[in-house]
């Protein structure tokens, strides 16, 4: 849908970002002859943009003057494409043009984030974390996630399935019923932000499939964004478990979420996660952690 470009500042820094980001692609880049000499400025001609994007030289001008002129999002694609935009620079683009930006993509120049954030979670010892996609599927878990929340590898691999179908985890928490309810709306939450996504849909329906109790939670439409949850548990080495849970994004890779479990002073928990995950608390704990 096409909207007018509003708000002069924003029109400002428009003009300055598209200028700047013409300036660093060369004729050679965009496929063009160089030009050589005859060239007074490096980078791209206004109307040598306009012609690659297939839009008119006067539009693409205005556009970079920061005129107030009707914009599309087909049109901004266009231009990004021929700009050599990157997946954050793209949103840069459409919100600067007050259009709301696409959905985050990863960049191919952060696709391989995994041994860094293994490492992250691993510092995160003796305390669970873990880390999961998109559609919650699981990506890493350390292990006190696996001794407390019971991650393993024979489970689903899916956060919010194995919320619901796991027996070790639901049995653990003294708090299941509650968190439920926070636990869908918060899943709501996320599938909305990409409306017609198959792979949530996938996901949904299996829960459906396997508990009753999932799918009358999401007819309830609730909707809660992810944030700190208090959770308690139960262990059967240690006693008492309060933790409190935090997702955190990850700008460069919004497919990925990390989910920190901090202790609560309450029944010495950091003292408890400590020895649990100590040598001789992994011999006692029913589930080793798998190697």
């Amino acid at each position: 849908m096409a909207t007018p470009i509003g708000n002069a500042s924003r029109r400002t820094e428009l003009r300055e970002f598209l200028m700047n980001r013409r300036a660093r692609i060369s004729p050679t880049q965009a496929g063009l002859p160089d030009g050589g000499a005859r060239r007074r400025t490096p980078g791209l001609r206004r109307e040598e943009v306009a012609v690659l994007a297939g839009v008119g030289v006067s539009w693409y001008q205005w556009l970079e003057q920061g005129r107030d002129i009707t914009v599309s999002p087909q049109v901004l694609d266009s231009v990004g494409k021929v700009l050599k935009l990157t997946s954050a620079e793209r949103r840069t683009l459409y919100v600067l043009a007050g259009l709301n930006p696409p959905a985050p993509e990863v960049d191919p120049a952060h696709a391989d984030m995994c041994q860094g954030l293994q490492r992250l979670i691993d510092a995160w010892m003796p305390f669970p974390a873990h880390i999961m996609d998109a559609y919650w599927n699981t990506v890493m878990y350390n292990d006190a996630a696996a001794l407390v929340l019971g991650m393993r590898p024979e489970i689903v691999q899916n956060c919010l399935v194995a919320f619901f179908t796991d027996p070790v985890y639901r049995s653990r928490s003294t708090c299941w019923e509650e968190l439920a309810v926070n636990v869908v709306a918060q899943y709501r939450a996320a599938a909305s932000e990409r409306p017609g996504d198959e792979g949530f849909g996938a996901v949904i329906e299996e829960a459906t499939r396997l508990s009753p109790e999932f799918a009358e939670l999401w007819e309830r439409r609730d909707i809660l964004p992810g944030g700190q949850v208090r959770k308690s548990f139960q262990h059967e080495v240690v006693g008492t478990l309060l933790v409190e849970s935090t997702q955190l994004r990850i700008p460069a890779r919004p497919d990925l979420t990390i989910v920190l479990h901090t202790p609560l002073p309450e029944t010495d928990t950091a003292a408890k996660l400590e020895w649990l995950t100590s040598p001789q608390g992994r011999r006692g704990s029913m589930y080793p952690v798998a190697g």
